[in-house]
């Protein structure tokens, strides 16, 4: 055999077993490091592994000086989440009263820390900043006889075409919703505390709703939905949230649930039957606190920080339409009132 012919099989024989090397080291890489676009963020497959639970913390504590704290909240932005919270508080105000016949001190605290509604609810968007007390705590803004508190009244007031922003990461807002929660003076000038505290909650399961449900004592939820099923998915994610945090759920609330022609006096359910709202409640075992009709008085109050509750009607053929709207409204109040203040007089 020729040198050349030996060369040349030697040759072949490297590189078969270079490329049999090779073939062994790609597959090798490959089982260990799967597609990307199998798994891009690395999520643990169905039943790999059980699912990540929220970690465990310090017990929860008392928020100063309010006696019942009632979250309101919702999974999705955008049903009237701070519109009823605005309304349930001064509700309770208005219609609940204490063991000894007393009416309720109520207070109202703004947990929306990007987007904060009730300075403009209240009709505080042009207050004053919140005063500090010797002990360094905020001292609540007042109206219609609500004591408030929100992250819109610690922001650089609007101007024309520029309106303020929040901009945070993860720990910058857990510690506003920290100073929020435990750093409030909520006592009047008599020493007296709050009978109820109501929290309206930012829509989603975030990073604010969870430290507010891991770090304070909250003795109940109501969640506020509309009809479409796009909000109850979300809804659904709430209410399994709060489960998760062991905080009672008292209720839902349909908002938007019909609207009632002026014309014809018929109730038209314009976002759709309310069968799937009362389906999801009934399978989640949640009681259904109220439906609340679609009024345009409810919007135009509250842009003119007067909400429903406290606000009345000139035009005669919209007057029963808000009358609806307050009666619901009472009804929630007392119902919520019974579930988590009686006990606590």
């Amino acid at each position: 055999m020729s040198f050349f012919c030996i060369a040349r099989r030697t040759a072949a024989e490297a590189y078969h077993k270079k490329a049999s090397c090779v073939q062994i080291y790609i597959r090798q890489f490959r089982s260990s490091f799967p597609s990307s676009h199998q798994n891009p963020l690395g999520l643990p497959r169905s039943g790999s592994q059980p699912p990540p639970t929220i970690p465990t913390r310090a017990p929860r504590r008392q928020i100063p000086n309010a006696g019942c704290v009632i979250a309101v909240a919702s999974g999705k932005g955008g049903v009237g989440k701070s519109t009823v919270a605005t309304n349930l508080a001064l509700a309770l105000a208005m219609t609940a009263q204490t063991s000894h016949g007393r009416s309720l001190r109520v207070g109202l605290l703004d947990l929306d820390i990007f987007g904060p509604s009730i300075p403009k609810l209240m009709g505080l968007e042009n207050s004053s900043e919140p005063e500090l007390t010797k002990d360094g705590h905020l001292v609540p803004l007042h109206n219609h006889s609500i004591a408030c508190m929100s992250m819109g009244f610690l922001l650089p007031r609007s101007t024309a075409g520029d309106a303020p922003a929040v901009v945070w990461r993860g720990l910058m807002v857990q510690k506003a919703t920290q100073q929020l929660l435990f750093d409030v003076d909520w006592r009047d000038e008599g020493g007296r505390g709050l009978d109820a505290l109501v929290v309206d909650m930012p829509p989603g399961t975030g990073d604010v709703a969870l430290t507010f449900g891991q770090l304070a004592k909250v003795d109940g939820a109501v969640i506020v939905s509309t009809p479409q099923d796009v909000a109850l998915i979300d809804v659904a994610k709430g209410v399994s949230m709060f489960r998760k945090v062991d905080i009672p759920i008292l209720g839902v609330v349909l908002n938007m649930s019909h609207f009632v022609c002026p014309s014809c006096s018929n109730a038209h359910q314009i976002f759709g039957p309310t069968t799937s709202f009362h389906n999801m409640a009934s399978d989640r075992g949640i009681p259904v606190l109220g439906e609340l009709p679609l009024v345009s008085s409810v919007s135009t109050g509250g842009d003119c920080g007067i909400p429903a509750i406290v606000g009345h009607v000139e035009d005669a053929e919209r007057e029963e339409s808000s009358n609806e709207v307050k009666r619901v409204l009472s009804d929630i109040a007392r119902s919520v009132w019974k579930n988590v203040g009686a006990a606590k007089g």
